[in-house]
Parts: structure tokens; C-alpha cells; sequence
């Protein structure tokens, strides 16, 4: 009788019984999608991770919506392992994934920024979040309104002087990314949620009609003052040269490896840095994540090997290569408790 390896046969137990009616081979390679902002990181932990005994994991730039969506979809070899995200997955994405028996273990690897940035050859910005709210929200409270009630209009302000007139006397072309990006929910939660605090009929209208609020708070222009530009952050940079007077919305990790391209706004008065947003200085940053899928280990090679990797110190530490990259890194206690998780491989409950 031909022996396998108990790698082997788990691979084969899986693709029959939860893909019977389809001719999978088994897959000796981690698929990996999600988040753009987490795609370098990840590429460079796989790249590391693949000088090794195992192949190198394949990472797709899918989006943070798209990867979640890919994720759950359920288990199975033609189903992702591992998923990036640019924030937390939602109750509504853990829902589905549960519904199709997908358990999974949670990790977070560090802090980005986001931030919004202009050609070298343009003027640095400073913006408020009131200001960042008024350039590109859908809709803003009109002259009739008043403390507890919102008269909501259709944004007026064609150019940045009109918000404020020691602004840019230029037309507002905010680039940033498309509804299935983390950065862009991160952006208006932190950024248009912020924003909107200035005004404060919309504080009201969250307190009375919190669907109404959400949907005024979190709408974005599509007069040609945002533009979805995708998931392609190279291709925004390209246009911003091209185009001085637009701003782009992106990852602080992506800012710093075009610094010779482009340059941060100042919001709030403060500068997109790395020791201001590991120093909770900068207020418009997050936490990035990755999402094994419990079902996969020990049938896909190197999957708990890879998330060693990615919480090594050699990765994510202070001086880890993630740095080199752009990663804004844990705190040595944080560092410490993944990497235990890593080990042990718990199951995310929510």
C-alpha cells in the first residue's frame, strides 16, 4: 500500500469531503488576497518566507472588501488562507464566514496612516478634518441650518479657497480609493466621521437618525471631487504628477516609498510621519490585520510557519524589514502577544 505523509492525506480529506463534486489537486501553496495596503508587507514576508523549505505564498491585491468577501466564501483548496485587511473584519463579514463554517485566527501587525498627498511639485496643504470633510463630502450642512437641525445640501465648494481662502485658489480632485478598500473605510471613519464633528446639526442628526447620519457622514462626491481611483496606488501617483493641483488618499506605508513623487498633508497640524502616528500623534491612523483560516492549517503547507514569519521580530520588530517598508510597528507587548498567537492559534470570537 502507498504511504502519504499525514500532510498529504489531510489535503486529500479536504479537497473530497468539502469539494466532492469538483477535480481539485491538492495545493502545496499559501493563497493569499486582501488588503493594498497590506499587499507589500505581506509580499515581503512571503518573499522572505519562500527562501525557506516552502514555495513562496502567492499574494493578491484584492482589497480589503474583496479579500473578506473571498475569505469567507467558505473552505476548501479553491479558497483563500490568509486575507489582509486595512482594519478590523466587520460583524457582517464575520457573520458570513460563520455561516460558511469558516473559523478563523486574527492577527494585527502594526499601524499605517492615512494620509492625504499632492505632487512634489505642488504646495504642501494643511487641513483641519472639518476642512477634509467640506472638500469631499456628498452633501454639508446649508445656511438654514441650526444647532439641532441639519438643512443638508448638495457640497457647494468647487475650489479649496472656498472652504478657506488662504487655501489653494485651485479646483477640488481628491483621488482616493473605491468602496471595497479598508483605506477607504478607514478614511471616513477617521477623516469624515472626525470631519463632520464641526457641525453640529449632523452631531444631532447622529443621535435622532444614526442611518441618516451615516449615510450624510459617510457619502462622498461624484461631481469629479472624489474620484474612486482603485486599488492600484502606483497608477494614483502617476496621475498626481501629472496633476499638481489633486490630491490622492492612501496609506501612510505607500507615502513613504514614493516620498521622492509626493508629500503628506499637514492635518491638524500635525505631519504624517512615522514617529507622529507610532507616537498616536497623527489622528487619522489605524491598526492593519491579516486572517488565517483555522480549516487550512496543517493541509496547506507552511501556513502556521507563515504567520511565525510575519510576527517575528526579523519581520515586524522595530528594527524588523516590514519597517524598511513603511510599517508603523506594535508596541513590544503587542508584538509579543501575537507572535504567542502565532503558536497557538485561536479562534477568533466576536
Amino acid at each position: 500500500m502507498k504511504h502519504f505523509s499525514k500532510l498529504a492525506f489531510g489535503a486529500i480529506v479536504l479537497s473530497s469531503l468539502l469539494l466532492p463534486e469538483k477535480n481539485v489537486e491538492a495545493r502545496d501553496q499559501i493563497s493569499i488576497v486582501g488588503s493594498s495596503t497590506v499587499f507589500p508587507f505581506s509580499a515581503s514576508v512571503a518573499e522572505e518566507f519562500g527562501r525557506g523549505e516552502f514555495k513562496t505564498p502567492v499574494v493578491e491585491s484584492t482589497g480589503t472588501g474583496g479579500g473578506m468577501k473571498l475569505f469567507c466564501s467558505g473552505i476548501g483548496l479553491e479558497h483563500p488562507d490568509i486575507t489582509n485587511a486595512s482594519r478590523r473584519i466587520k460583524p457582517s463579514e464575520f457573520k458570513k464566514c460563520q455561516a460558511n463554517g469558516v473559523d478563523m485566527t486574527e492577527f494585527i501587525i502594526g499601524y499605517d496612516g492615512i494620509v492625504m498627498a499632492n505632487a512634489n511639485s505642488a504646495p504642501q496643504i494643511s487641513l483641519t478634518l472639518g476642512e477634509i470633510f467640506s472638500a469631499v463630502a456628498a452633501v454639508i450642512p446649508g445656511p438654514k441650518s441650526t444647532d439641532d437641525s441639519c438643512d443638508l445640501i448638495s457640497n457647494p465648494n468647487t475650489k479649496w479657497s472656498d472652504i478657506r481662502s488662504s487655501l489653494p485658489a485651485v479646483k477640488i480632485e481628491v483621488m482616493g480609493p473605491p468602496p471595497t478598500s479598508g483605506t477607504r473605510d478607514a478614511f471616513t471613519e477617521l477623516a469624515m466621521e472626525g470631519g463632520s464633528k464641526l457641525f453640529k446639526c449632523l452631531s444631532a442628526l447622529k443621535k435622532a437618525d444614526k442611518t441618516s447620519w451615516k449615510a450624510a457622514v459617510h457619502g462622498l462626491r461624484e461631481d469629479g471631487g472624489w474620484i474612486d481611483a482603485g486599488e492600484n496606488d502606483n497608477l494614483m501617483v502617476s496621475k498626481l504628477n501629472a496633476n499638481p493641483d489633486a490630491v490622492g488618499v492612501f496609506g501612510y506605508s505607500f507615502l513613504d516609498q514614493n516620498s521622492d513623487k509626493i508629500k503628506g498633508a499637514i492635518v491638524e497640524g500635525v505631519e504624517p510621519t512615522f514617529e507622529n502616528i507610532a507616537a498616536g500623534k497623527y489622528t487619522v491612523s489605524r491598526s492593519l490585520f491579516f486572517y488565517v483560516k483555522k480549516a487550512h492549517i496543517g493541509v496547506i503547507p507552511g501556513l502556521e510557519g507563515f504567520a511565525r514569519e510575519f510576527t517575528s521580530e526579523d519581520a515586524y520588530g522595530e528594527e524588523g524589514y516590514l519597517v524598511d517598508k513603511g510599517l508603523i510597528p506594535l508596541p513590544s507587548a503587542e508584538r509579543i502577544k501575537y507572535s504567542a498567537v502565532a503558536r497557538n492559534m485561536p479562534k477568533l470570537e466576536m
